[in-house]
């Protein structure tokens, strides 16, 4: 009996030191309830790296790193453009110190996580993979960062169309919904175009806008593998809002070479670099969701080629022909009508929990817990 009954406490241990949950019935039998292990992704991928993504501490040094040399380039892109007499007028080399500086971000990127990694290893801390870090790549789970790089894509347009009804409902902006005076008018300036049926046109004119916005995501991830890739991961660690503020301020300062010449707003002045700080604000943290709820930068960067893409050409889409030149400060996104639309969007999202939802990349959900997983009994008996 004494060698039983030790035998039963060993068992006991042993299932305790497994991590096993023990019930015990003491009448004339002991029931020993071990439960099976649920599933779960495993913490490191093959090399030993983690694979949740947020550092355990903000790399400072780093940041500094990628925001000298995120701006520093930025300025030397668009040199250019400040000693040309046309400045911004000159659409082709708009386009070349445009897109040049757009890979800025990716460069102060890679920079800042060279030194990043090499410190890290110097202090024995492990980081994810540069790819997961940054958000490109595993596309796992492939339906969840596919169906919401899509729906940014489309997503993005809609909202600049209700930028646009907010513009008109509040008097800044003329539409010609029934008539499209404004694309007609386009339409006559390209020769044989006017002949074409008014359906034809418009499917063919919104065709164009899905390419050419499709088309820039070569240069938006230069962008986006920046300021919701390397960025945001780095700043996760202060909290969501924090990070998120945090990049739209620096991410509207960023654009100083190209605003103080009057793009975007007309405005070469501190005016209108503030209006670019709000707007990316209120953008940024829509494209930081996209990052944080899919653990994937790809919805971000296709969110940004169609903004980039549609905008010019949806307004050119419905306005009205005869109506003054709008004030891009009011109409554009990233102008007050777009600030309202993001603002309710943001509301929505922060009132259903969306931004409670934060996976990662490549990492299943953890199935249910022990108590609500199928159970099998051993059962021993003490004298």
């Amino acid at each position: 009996m004494e060698s039983q009954a030790r035998t039963i406490v060993e068992s006991l241990v042993t299932v305790q030191e497994r991590g096993g949950i023990v019930n015990t019935q003491t009448h004339n039998q002991a029931v020993l309830e071990i439960p099976i292990a649920p599933v779960s992704a495993e913490d490191v991928d093959a090399k030993g790296r983690p694979l949740a993504v947020v550092p355990a501490r903000v790399p400072w040094l780093e940041l500094g790193i990628f925001a000298v040399t995120a701006f520093g380039l930025a300025w030397l892109a668009c040199l250019p453009l400040w000693f040309s007499d046309q400045g911004i007028g000159d659409p082709v080399l708009l386009l070349a110190c445009g897109s040049a500086m757009m890979f800025t971000p990716l460069i102060a990127s890679i920079i800042a996580s060279i030194v990043q990694r090499r410190r890290a290893r110097a202090r024995g801390e492990v980081l994810a993979s540069a790819p997961r870090y940054f958000g490109f790549w595993p596309l796992r789970p492939f339906g969840r960062v596919i169906g919401m790089t899509i729906a940014s894509f489309f997503g993005i347009m809609v909202l600049v169309v209700l930028g646009y009804l907010v513009s008109a409902a509040f008097g800044w902006l003329t539409l010609d919904l029934d008539g499209l005076s404004g694309f007609k008018a386009q339409l006559e300036t390209i020769p044989g175009a006017n002949a074409m049926p008014t359906a034809a046109a418009i499917a063919v004119y919104l065709l164009l806008m899905l390419v050419s916005s499709a088309g820039n995501v070569v240069v938006t991830i230069g962008e986006e593998f920046g300021w919701r890739g390397w960025l945001l991961t780095s700043l996760r660690p202060l909290g969501t809002w924090p990070a998120l503020l945090i990049i739209g301020v620096v991410w509207g300062l960023w654009h100083a070479p190209l605003i103080l010449l009057g793009y975007n707003f007309g405005r070469p002045d501190i005016s209108g670099l503030a209006l670019m700080v709000g707007g990316c604000v209120m953008v940024g943290i829509l494209f930081g969701w996209l990052r944080l709820r899919t653990g994937s930068v790809w919805p971000a960067a296709f969110a940004h080629a169609a903004l980039n893409g549609c905008g010019a050409m949806l307004l050119g889409l419905v306005i009205d022909a005869g109506a003054q030149t709008p004030d891009t400060a009011l109409v554009a996104f990233l102008g007050v009508a777009g600030w309202i639309v993001s603002t309710f969007v943001i509301v929505v999202l922060v009132a259903t929990g969306k931004f409670r939802k934060q996976p990662e990349l490549g990492i299943k959900k953890a199935k249910p817990l022990a108590e609500d997983a199928p159970q099998s009994s051993a059962h021993a008996q003490a004298v």
